[in-house]
C-alpha cells in the first residue's frame, strides 16, 4: 500500500457536460477513486481525529452556550492535523512517515463527527429542560440531579448514531448520482490539497491557524474573570493584565431616566470577533441595527411606560431620582422589561420573544420556499435517478462499487439496535410512549433528508428548522400536547439526527473529491461519534454545574428553545407574556417570513436586505455581542479592501484559530473551576 501523501485527481480534471449519471459513476469509481492504493484508515488517523475532535466539541458546547451556534471543524482539524503530525515526525527524526491526504480526510471525518455532529443540542435542549426546573434558588439546581449523566450519554450518542446511519441510503444518490456541491466538503477537500501541495502558501496557511488559535487562548485568559480558580486570582494579583469582561461605553445611555441596560458596552473577545469575521458584514450589521433598535429605541420607550405605571416597582425619591424597589412591585403588574438588583434592566428578556419568532418563522419560510428541495428528497418532480437510465455500470466499477460503498446490510444492522436504543431512552428518562417516540424516529429520517439536501445544495444545515417542526408538530399530537419535556426532546432527536447525517454527508463529499473509500470513510466517523460522546458529556456537566450556571451564559440558543416550548406546550404560557410581548412575536413573525420571501422574489436584492437571522439573533444576544461580531466584520471587510488575496488566504484560518483557542481555554478553566469545587482542590 502506497505511502504517497501527493493531492488526489479530482472529478473537477474532467469536462463531464452531457454524461448520464453511469458514466459519471463509472468515470469515479475506475479513474479517480485511490482508496486502494493510498493509505487511509489507520489507527493513527482515527486516534488523531478522536483527540482532536473532543477538543472541539469542548470548544463548541462552550460557542454554543455563549453566542448560540457552533461551527464546522472538519477544515480546522485537518490544519491542525498537518501541524501536529509534521511536529511528530521532526521529534522523531523523520522516523515516522508522512500521514497521506486520504488519512487527514480520514481524520478529518472522526473529528467533525466527534466535534460536531454529537451532542448539537446538549446545551439547547438538556438546558432548556434545566432552565424550566422549578425552583427558587438556582444554584442549589444541580445539572446532575435533574439529568443523570448515563441519560445524557446515552441520548447523545444514539441520536448521533442515528444520524450517521440514516445518511447511508442517501450518500449514493446525493453525491454520486446527482453530484451536490456540498460547498464545506469541496472546501474541507480544497484545503487537504494546498496543504499537501508542499507550497509555501499551504504552510503559512496552516501556522497563522496555529498562532492564532494561540492568541485566542492568551485573549480568553486575560478577560477570564475573578473568583474562578484561585491560582488564576493569584497569577492576576502579580501580573496586572487582565482584560475586563465588560468596558462599557459609559455609565447609561440616553434615553433611559433610570437604569442600565445589561449588556451595553465593548466585550474584549476574540471569539465573538473572530465569529463576525467568519459570518461577514451582512449579518453583522443586521445585529448592529438590530441591537440599536432594541437599546435606543424600544427598550426606553418600553422601560419609560413600566416606570410611569403604578406598582410597577419604579419609585421617585425625594431627590427626583427613579429607583427600582422589588417590595413596591405590584403581582397584578406585568413589567414590559423585567429588572434585576436595583435597577438592570433585562432588555433581552423581553426582546427575546420578537427575535425568536424573526428566526423561527425565517427558518420555516426558507424551508417552505425550498419545496422543490423537500420534495426532491422523496424523489417527486424528477425522475428518481438510477443507473440503468441510459447505461449500466461497466463491469470493473460495479465491482468496486460493491466493494467500497457501504451496503443496505449495514443500514438495517444499525438501524435495529439504534432505533431500539433511541426509543428506550426517550420513554424510561422522558416518558415518551412508544407510539410518540416511533413518530420521532420517523420524523427523524424524513427531516434528514431534507436537511442534507439543504446542506448539499444551499451549505445550511436547519437543524433550528428542524427541530421547530417536531416542535409544532408534537405541541398538537395526543400524549404530548401541553409537555415541553416531550416537546422538547422530540425536537432534539430530530435535530441531533440531521446535524449527524448532513455532517456526514459533507465529509463524504470531501472523499468522493479526493477519491477516498466512502466505507472506510463511514467507519472513521462512526467511531467520531464515540470520541465526542466521551468529552462533551463531562463536559457539559462541568461546565453547567447549575442551572445558576447556565444562567451566567445567558445562553441565546437555549433561550429560544426554551421559550418556544413554553409557547408551544404550555397553555398558559403566552398569558403570562406582557402585551408588548405578544405583539413583538407577530411582528417579529411577519419579518421572519417576509424577508426570505422578498430574498426569493428579488434574488439580487439579497446582499442589500437585513438578515433575518442576524435581525433575530439581535434580540436575543446582548448588545456588546452584536457590537463585537461588527467590529470583526468590519475588520475583514477593511483588510480585503486593503489587500484582498492575503484577506482571501487567511482571515478565515485566523478566525477559526481565535474561536477554537478562546473558546477551548474558556472551557478548560470553566471545567477546572467546577471541578476544584466538586473535588476541594483548592486551586
Amino acid at each position: 500500500m502506497s505511502e504517497t501523501p501527493s493531492a488526489a485527481p479530482t472529478t473537477t480534471n474532467v469536462d463531464m457536460t452531457g454524461w448520464t449519471t453511469a458514466q459519471r459513476e463509472s468515470h469515479w469509481y475506475t479513474k479517480v477513486y485511490q482508496g486502494d492504493t493510498v493509505r487511509q484508515l489507520s489507527l493513527r488517523a482515527v486516534l488523531m481525529g478522536g483527540v482532536i475532535g473532543m477538543l472541539m466539541s469542548v470548544a463548541g458546547l462552550y460557542t454554543t452556550l455563549k453566542i448560540g451556534w457552533a461551527f464546522g471543524v472538519a477544515i480546522t482539524a485537518c490544519v491542525i492535523s498537518y501541524v501536529i503530525w509534521n511536529v511528530f515526525r521532526t521529534a522523531s527524526g523523520n522516523r515516522l512517515s508522512q500521514m497521506t491526504i486520504l488519512e487527514n480526510n480520514c481524520m478529518a471525518s472522526t473529528a467533525s463527527a466527534a466535534g460536531y455532529s454529537t451532542g448539537a443540542t446538549i446545551a439547547t435542549a438538556f438546558g432548556a429542560l434545566l432552565l424550566l426546573a422549578p425552583g427558587e434558588d438556582s444554584t442549589q439546581i444541580r445539572t446532575w440531579a435533574l439529568q443523570p449523566i448515563w441519560i445524557v450519554a446515552a441520548f447523545t450518542l444514539f441520536t448521533g448514531a442515528l444520524g450517521v446511519f440514516l445518511a447511508i441510503p442517501m450518500k449514493r444518490q446525493m453525491i454520486n448520482q446527482e453530484q451536490l456541491p456540498f460547498p464545506s466538503g469541496i472546501a474541507c477537500a480544497t484545503t487537504l490539497q494546498s496543504l499537501y501541495s508542499e507550497g509555501r502558501e499551504a504552510v503559512l496557511k496552516a501556522y497563522s491557524l496555529v498562532i492564532a488559535l494561540i492568541c485566542g487562548a492568551i485573549i480568553g485568559f486575560l478577560n477570564t474573570g475573578e473568583g474562578g480558580l484561585k491560582f488564576v486570582d493569584k497569577f492576576f494579583e502579580h501580573v496586572r493584565i487582565r482584560l475586563p469582561e465588560f468596558i462599557p461605553f459609559s455609565s447609561s445611555l440616553a434615553g433611559y431616566r433610570a437604569g442600565n441596560p445589561a449588556g451595553f458596552g465593548f466585550e474584549p473577545s476574540g471569539l465573538l470577533i473572530a465569529a463576525g469575521m467568519i459570518v461577514g458584514m451582512r449579518v453583522s450589521l443586521s445585529m448592529l441595527i438590530g441591537s440599536c433598535i432594541l437599546y435606543f429605541g424600544f427598550g426606553p420607550y418600553l422601560s419609560g411606560l413600566d416606570q410611569a405605571t403604578a406598582g410597577s416597582g419604579w419609585v421617585t425619591g425625594a431627590d427626583g431620582a427613579l429607583t427600582f424597589q422589588a417590595a413596591q412591585h405590584s403581582k397584578d403588574i406585568i413589567l414590559n422589561i423585567p429588572v434585576a438588583g436595583a435597577g438592570t434592566l433585562r432588555l433581552n428578556q423581553w426582546s427575546l420573544w420578537g427575535g425568536t419568532a424573526v428566526m423561527v418563522f425565517a427558518s420555516l419560510a426558507s424551508l417552505a420556499l425550498q419545496w422543490k428541495t423537500v420534495l426532491r428528497s422523496f424523489g417527486v418532480g424528477k425522475k428518481a435517478a438510477s443507473v440503468n437510465d441510459e447505461h449500466s455500470l461497466s463491469p470493473e466499477a460495479e465491482a468496486v462499487a460493491r466493494r467500497i460503498e457501504v451496503p443496505n446490510t449495514w443500514f438495517i444492522a444499525g438501524m435495529i439496535p439504534i432505533s431500539i436504543g433511541v426509543l428506550i431512552v426517550n420513554w424510561y428518562a422522558f416518558h415518551m410512549n412508544i407510539f410518540l417516540g416511533i413518530i420521532a424516529l420517523g420524523m427523524s429520517f424524513v427531516l434528514s433528508m431534507v436537511a442534507c439536501r439543504a446542506t448539499g445544495e444551499t451549505d445550511t444545515n436547519p437543524i433550528g428548522a428542524m427541530g421547530k417542526v417536531m416542535q409544532l408538530l408534537f405541541a398538537v399530537l395526543p400524549g404530548a400536547k401541553g409537555n415541553t419535556t416531550i416537546n422538547l426532546m422530540s425536537a432534539s432527536t430530530a435535530a441531533n439526527s440531521a446535524s449527524s447525517s448532513a455532517d456526514l454527508l459533507t465529509d463524504l463529499k470531501s472523499g468522493y473529491i479526493l477519491g477516498a473509500n466512502p466505507r472506510q470513510q463511514f467507519i472513521a466517523q462512526f467511531a467520531g461519534i464515540f470520541f465526542g460522546t466521551i468529552a462533551i458529556v463531562p463536559a457539559w456537566y462541568l461546565l453547567v454545574p447549575t442551572k445558576a450556571a447556565l444562567e451566567a451564559f445567558n445562553p441565546p440558543a437555549t433561550n429560544m428553545w426554551k421559550a418556544v416550548a413554553e409557547v408551544l406546550a404550555s397553555e398558559k404560557g403566552i398569558h403570562s407574556l406582557p402585551d408588548s410581548a405578544k405583539m413583538a412575536i407577530v411582528i417579529g413573525a411577519l419579518v421572519g417570513i417576509l424577508l426570505p420571501t422578498l430574498e426569493k422574489l428579488f434574488p439580487k436584492a439579497r446582499p442589500y436586505l437585513p438578515s433575518a437571522m442576524g435581525l433575530g439573533l439581535a434580540w436575543v444576544v446582548s448588545f456588546s455581542n452584536s457590537f463585537s461580531f461588527f467590529l470583526g466584520a468590519a475588520i475583514a471587510l477593511l483588510w480585503a479592501k486593503a489587500h484582498f488575496k492575503s484577506q482571501d488566504k487567511y482571515c478565515i484560518p485566523i478566525a477559526s484559530g481565535l474561536v477554537a483557542g478562546e473558546s477551548l481555554i474558556k472551557a478548560i478553566l470553566a471545567m477546572l473551576a467546577t471541578a476544584s469545587g466538586l473535588m476541594h482542590w483548592g486551586l
